[in-house]
């Protein structure tokens, strides 16, 4: 469907009675699931906004991911575990559970051939999983610090995860091991007077044409504990491995990239949540600054972009969920 960012416009607008910290929309764009503070993860119907609850996990669900065929979703908690779900259904109950991690799990994405489902969090160790049956195919340890973010090149080779110190691995999936590293260093903040690791990678998305890879979080990082940071997100070319351009604002003294994705036409899409508010940042690869900027009611935690590539759903810290449509028409 065609897109204009500078159209964009709320669509739909539903609210839950508590904080949401994350959402993705299913593969046939039906429903969005979000994470909720109350522990469970709410499956809200695109139609008609109307959401109901599927309770398994112990914490926060920040990680969502989909098989293929459309028919099931895994949410992965900060309880370290794995919960797979029918999709449809009046009350969906558990097909399995995994306990798949000790402690957070931050990221979970599907190989796009559907096979794998690959997971991350704070054990340091990204781990494959088999899709069908739940089974532990590999692991691929390495990082020293927590692992924020995974993304599959568009070919399905090759595996990208992202830490917290800015370490950016591309894994070779075959091999069981890594093909090169890229340096995403700024997106770390070191403070030593509050003693904190912050920022790191949290968000990872491939151009469609596989061109480019955009890692997004933060820097500025002035104050991390007083929530004092600028949005930032790096853009490197695949084949070169080389850094093209840094994406930067201006205005957003409390900001930081949730959630990263692109448009069909190549324009990147960044959801910046914090002190500053929630915000639609986009951005062409060609240039330093984005061209628009679309600002959301309250404080952004997640984003993903709706299967007819029109339609951006984000969830919010004032526990809404809302659509917002960058159609051309």
């Amino acid at each position: 469907m065609p897109t204009d960012p500078t159209k964009a416009a709320i669509a739909n607008d539903w609210a839950h009675g508590r904080p949401l910290v994350s959402c993705r929309i299913d593969p046939s764009g039906r429903f969005a699931f979000a994470g909720s503070e109350d522990f469970t993860v709410r499956r809200f119907n695109l139609a008609d906004g109307v959401n109901i609850g599927l309770a398994g996990h112990d914490s926060w669900t920040k990680a969502i991911a989909f098989s293929k065929d459309g028919a099931q979703v895994v949410t992965c908690g900060y309880d370290g575990r794995m919960i797979w779900w029918p999709i449809e259904g009046d009350a969906p109950q558990p097909v399995r559970t995994v306990e798949g991690h000790r402690g957070w799990i931050r990221s979970a994405v599907v190989r796009p051939d559907g096979s794998l489902l690959a997971t991350a969090g704070n054990d340091l160790v990204v781990r494959l999983w088999n899709v069908a049956d739940g089974s532990l195919v590999k692991e691929l340890p390495g990082h020293e610090k927590p692992v924020w973010s995974l993304e599959w090149h568009p070919e399905g080779k090759f595996l990208m995860s992202g830490d917290l110190g800015g370490v950016l691995k591309q894994w070779d999936i075959d091999a069981a091991q890594v093909a090169r590293t890229f340096d995403a260093k700024p997106l770390h903040t070191y403070e030593g007077g509050q003693q904190v690791d912050f920022g790191g990678v949290r968000a990872l998305s491939f151009s469609p044409d596989g061109k480019y890879l955009a890692a997004g979080g933060l820097h500025k990082g002035t104050n991390p504990l007083g929530a004092v940071h600028e949005p930032l997100i790096m853009l490197f070319d695949w084949d070169a491995g080389t850094l093209v351009r840094s994406h930067v604002t201006e205005g957003i003294p409390g900001g930081g990239v949730w959630s990263l994705r692109h448009l069909a036409d190549g324009t990147l899409v960044a959801a910046s949540g914090g002190s500053s508010g929630g915000l639609l940042l986009f951005f062409k690869p060609d240039a330093d600054k984005e061209f628009h900027r679309f600002g959301l009611p309250n404080i952004l935690r997640d984003m993903d972009l709706h299967p007819d590539g029109a339609r951006i759903a984000t969830a919010h810290h004032d526990g809404h969920l809302r659509v917002t449509s960058v159609a051309a028409g």
